[in-house]
């Protein structure tokens, strides 16, 4: 009997769309000799849906719920079931869920803990794992202590928005600046700021998106990345590099505007720094508590120092993302990938029941 995946797409975050996106990659993607695999909407209220037909490629979001079920996901006789919220009646049974919701309520650790508390195996890192890399300041912090360099930041929380200036703010990080919300995913609500009426309208709209807001010294470099694949036995994928058509890599160059940005993969830079950055990405992984996947995202610099940016439990799927085109560069397809994904959230959680049953004993 072939593994059923159960892709849970959408959310309540500004990422939605993109995640959609993301859904209907993966959705096409999957080895079908292995798996069967079913789409599970979450609309932007946060309500779950089912909807039996999404065979079309760029399946239609708004379709796709305008047919929906309203659905809900449990555990009966430790089989992960979906439920039909109206009848109460088991829709179907599923093995291992892909979560593909980028942003809040998705990459952020909260649905990782409903997955973990129905006993539900899911991909991607754990919630302490997601949570951590899903604040920038938090993830910051770790990795400094660690060693792993960073830029230069402040970390503003809501009730000290009065208190920050922007003579302060130029006197420890210079100009430019990037100003960004601490747990929004994807350059959402991100920011560059070049003088103090910029400065002002970029606090405003990232505190729009979260209660405690970053900002970091601009980083003059090239942005590489690359990928992890693993719970403990670690693959790290080759250096691939950005290059930005636009003044920053933003929201639409990641997802949607295939023109915002050229991937180059691999990255054209020295042999022994790329090594080193794939080290570092190793390191900064385990340090934040990552399993299953993540992309490393740096800057390099011109004299070839680099700082590590971000790490991302979730990275995009889209035709134009950069996490599955530097593993296929690496001799990863991208089924394999999703193939290897799988079969690591099966892994790991049967390691985690079995600590479960040993803690019991």
């Amino acid at each position: 009997m072939k593994t059923r995946i159960a892709i849970i797409f959408g959310g309540k975050s500004a990422e939605h769309e993109v995640s959609a996106r993301s859904a209907s990659n993966i959705y096409h993607a999957v080895d079908r000799k292995k798996f069967d695999v079913i789409l599970i909407g979450v609309d932007k209220a946060g309500v779950w849906h089912y909807n039996s037909i999404h065979s079309h490629t760029d399946f239609n979001v708004e379709e796709y719920f305008n047919s929906a079920i309203p659905v809900r996901i449990d555990n009966i006789e430790n089989k992960p079931v979906l439920v039909d919220k109206n009848t109460h009646q088991v829709i179907l049974s599923f093995d291992v869920v892909f979560p593909i919701i980028h942003g809040t309520f998705g990459e952020d650790g909260t649905l990782q803990g409903l997955l973990k508390s129905l006993n539900v195996p899911f991909v991607g890192p754990d919630v302490i794992g997601s949570a951590v890399c899903m604040d920038k300041d938090v993830t910051k912090r770790l990795l400094r202590d660690s060693g792993i360099p960073v830029a230069d930041f402040i970390t503003v929380y809501r009730n000290e928005r009065h208190d920050i200036s922007f003579g302060k703010v130029t006197e420890k990080l210079g100009l430019p600046v990037f100003v960004k919300p601490c747990n929004a995913g994807s350059s959402v609500g991100v920011s560059k700021v070049t003088d103090e009426t910029s400065f002002t309208s970029a606090i405003d709209m990232a505190f729009k998106f979260d209660d405690k807001v970053l900002i970091e010294e601009a980083v003059t470099g090239k942005e590489v990345e690359c990928g992890i694949l693993g719970n403990d036995d670690l693959q790290v994928s080759v250096v691939g590099e950005i290059v930005p058509t636009k003044d920053f890599y933003s929201y639409e160059a990641k997802y949607i505007d295939a023109e915002g940005a050229k991937l180059r993969v691999p990255a054209e830079i020295d042999a022994r720094i790329a090594d080193e950055i794939r080290q570092t990405a190793l390191k900064a992984f385990r340090v934040t508590c990552c399993k299953g996947m993540a992309r490393v995202d740096f800057f390099l610099r011109n004299d070839q120092t680099y700082v590590l940016n971000e790490l991302n439990t979730l990275p995009g799927f889209t035709e134009i993302s950069m996490y599955p085109k530097v593993f296929e560069s690496t001799g990863i397809s991208y089924a394999d990938l999703i193939t290897q994904l799988v079969e690591l959230a099966l892994e790991r959680h049967r390691q985690n029941n079995e600590l479960q049953t040993t803690l019991k004993v």
